[in-house]
């Protein structure tokens, strides 16, 4: 595994520098290249020190999930501050957006592996990325809740396919540009 740290760690927050080095290894080498003493190593710190945050690499991989559901809602609050016109189709670009750059994040975020159920942390974080859609669609509790399941299923669905290359992009083809028709036309 390689380093991805030009120096090593010293002080300051040495959980955030963790997860900010294993957001970088899951980007590089997805899931698979995670290891608590990889990632030791990556940031310069004995084998143990990472134990002292994450007790098991489970607790390492719910901590970048939550990570990216935190950021993902943070993109989503930006939007729907925003006020633009069509506010379910700028959420929805950029929902398909937040997947195609962060793609490993992505899928870590979704992942069956991670039981929400078993993980209150990483449910939080994932309801609060939900509700921020559910706030934009409105309507009362039942059926903004259907408006905002149904609205997730499709830009999900669009995500994972492009993900997975089952929509190709053509030569010279803007991929945020399609996705925004691709939404605009749901």
């Amino acid at each position: 595994m390689s380093t991805y740290s030009n120096s090593p760690y010293h002080h300051g927050n040495l959980r955030q520098a963790l997860l900010e080095a294993a957001l970088l290894i899951l980007e590089k080498e997805g899931e698979a290249g995670l290891g608590l003493r990889d990632l030791a190593r990556a940031v310069g710190v004995s084998p143990a020190a990472p134990y002292r945050h994450f007790d098991s690499r489970a607790a390492l991989l719910e901590a970048l999930a939550v990570t990216g559901f935190q950021r993902f809602a943070a993109r989503m609050e930006a939007v729907a501050k925003s006020e633009p016109d069509d506010p379910m189709a700028a959420m929805g670009k950029t929902y398909v957006v937040f997947a195609l750059q962060n793609a490993n994040l992505f899928r870590l975020m979704f992942s069956p592996l991670l039981k929400r159920e078993a993980r209150p942390g990483l449910s939080m974080a994932a309801d609060a990325a939900f509700d921020t859609l559910r706030h934009v669609v409105g309507g009362d509790a039942k059926t903004g809740r259907i408006k905002a399941l149904a609205a997730w299923a499709k830009v999900h669905g669009l995500a994972v396919l492009l993900l997975d290359g089952q929509i190709a992009i053509r030569a010279g083809e803007d991929t945020e540009a399609l996705v925004g028709e691709i939404i605009s036309s749901l």
